[in-house]
């Protein structure tokens, strides 16, 4: 299972996929003390975060690049190992055979 290397050189860098992840809260004044590095975090991850004021959502930090996708397109990168997916697997199945016995 070999991962195609690219050209930014993460190819020995697990590739996880955070798409169904719950987005961060983190508060007002920590964002507005580290907002550069948040949004770099964004940037690279893809991630979401949500910024609170007293516990409260007000605003919501998202990747540029995921939302100009839409949703076709959004998984391009995402494939890990690419298997032959039409070949036969050695186990016997009828296609015509009912479901219900």
């Amino acid at each position: 299972m070999a991962t195609k290397q690219r050209a930014s050189g993460t190819a020995n860098r697990p590739r996880v996929s955070l798409l169904m992840a719950e987005p961060r809260e983190i508060g007002a004044a920590e964002f507005k003390a580290r907002c550069l590095e948040l949004m770099d975090e964004v940037e690279r991850l893809g991630t979401e975060i949500v910024i609170t004021r007293h516990r409260k959502p007000v605003a919501r930090l998202v990747s540029v690049r995921g939302s100009a996708v839409g949703f076709c397109g959004s998984l391009e990168g995402m494939v890990l190992d690419e298997r032959d997916l039409v070949s036969p697997i050695g186990i016997p199945w009828e296609a015509d055979e009912p479901n219900i016995t």
